[in-house]
């Protein structure tokens, strides 16, 4: 049960983040690019690579914070349902270049984001 809540409480935080992030990339890009969804989820891609790579280091982090950080805050932050119905808006409005760029850029920045996160930790 103790899990279940610090999921919650990290889930709670990540989505706050989430959607002042959103907010924020509204309010300065003011486009039809889903630029705020894109940040979050090339920066959670980052940030959960780096957690996963400094808790396999053994930095000290107890099992609760390792899920708190990744399932409960990065789980939170990141959503691919938003990225989905984001895409499907894209084609809809028949931005097949926008479409294009944000969903092979989010999967390889994101998978290049990991990697630099998890290789960060073996600095």
């Amino acid at each position: 049960m103790k899990l279940f809540l610090w999921v919650g409480l990290g889930g709670g935080i990540g989505s706050i983040a989430r959607y002042a992030i959103h907010l924020g990339m509204l309010r300065y890009f003011p486009n039809h690019f889903p630029i705020g969804t894109f940040t979050v989820n090339i920066l959670g891609s980052f940030l959960i690579g780096l957690f996963l790579g400094l808790s396999a280091k053994s930095v000290g982090w107890s099992d609760e914070f390792r899920i708190f950080l990744t399932i409960g805050l990065c789980g939170g932050f990141t959503t691919f349902s938003t990225f989905a119905v984001e895409n499907l808006k894209l084609l809809e409005n028949s931005n097949y270049s926008g479409f294009l760029f944000y969903t092979v850029g989010s999967i390889i920045l994101g998978i290049l984001a990991v990697w630099g996160g998890f290789a960060l930790t073996k600095i």
